[in-house]
C-alpha cells in the first residue's frame, strides 16, 4: 500500500505541471521583473502602488515555483505499485450509486489532477475518497459527512487510471 503523504499523478497531470512551472519560471517571472523595473523607475517606491503590487505578484509566483518544483520532485507518476485490476486506488476513475440510481463518477487523485481532468478528482484523503480506496465493484462503503451524519454508496465500476 501507499504512504499518505505521496502524491500520485498521471503523465498528463505531470506534464501540465511541468509546463506550468517552465512559464512561470520564465516569461511570467520576465514580466514580472519588468513591471517591478517599470515601477522602480518612476520614482518614490514608499508611495508607489504599482511597485507593492508587482512585488506581491512576484512573491506569489515564487511560492507557486517552490510548490511546483517539490511536487515534481518528489511526485509518483503512475499508478501505485500491488494495485489490483479493478480495485480502487490513486487514479482510478470510480462510478458510485448513491442507493436511489443517481450515480457520479470521479478520478481518485491529488487536487493537482483537476487541472487535466475532464471529471470530478476527489482526493483519496478525503471522506469519499478514503471510502472507496480499495473497494471493488459491488462494494458497498460508508464515509461521514460534514454535518456528522454517515452515508452510503455503492461501487458501480472501477477503471484503472
Amino acid at each position: 500500500m501507499t504512504e499518505a503523504n505521496e502524491t500520485w499523478l498521471t503523465q498528463e497531470a505531470f506534464d501540465a505541471l511541468q509546463q506550468e512551472l517552465d512559464e512561470r519560471s520564465g516569461p511570467i517571472a520576465a514580466d514580472i521583473t519588468a513591471k517591478i523595473q517599470a515601477a522602480r523607475d518612476e520614482g518614490d517606491l514608499k508611495e508607489n502602488g504599482g511597485y507593492h503590487a508587482a512585488r506581491e505578484e512576484q512573491g506569489k509566483n515564487e511560492a507557486r515555483i517552490r510548490v511546483l518544483k517539490h511536487l515534481l520532485e518528489n511526485a509518483q507518476i503512475g499508478t501505485p505499485p500491488g494495485v489490483e485490476e479493478g480495485v480502487a486506488s490513486h487514479g482510478s476513475v470510480v462510478t458510485i450509486d448513491f442507493g436511489d440510481g443517481d450515480t457520479e463518477e470521479f478520478r481518485i487523485g491529488s487536487r493537482e489532477e483537476t487541472a487535466v481532468s475532464d471529471i470530478e478528482v476527489y482526493s483519496p484523503t478525503s471522506p469519499l475518497g478514503a471510502a472507496v480506496m480499495g473497494a471493488k465493484k459491488g462494494d458497498e462503503v460508508s464515509y461521514e459527512l460534514p454535518n456528522g451524519r454517515s452515508a452510503s454508496v455503492t461501487v458501480v465500476e472501477v477503471k484503472s487510471a
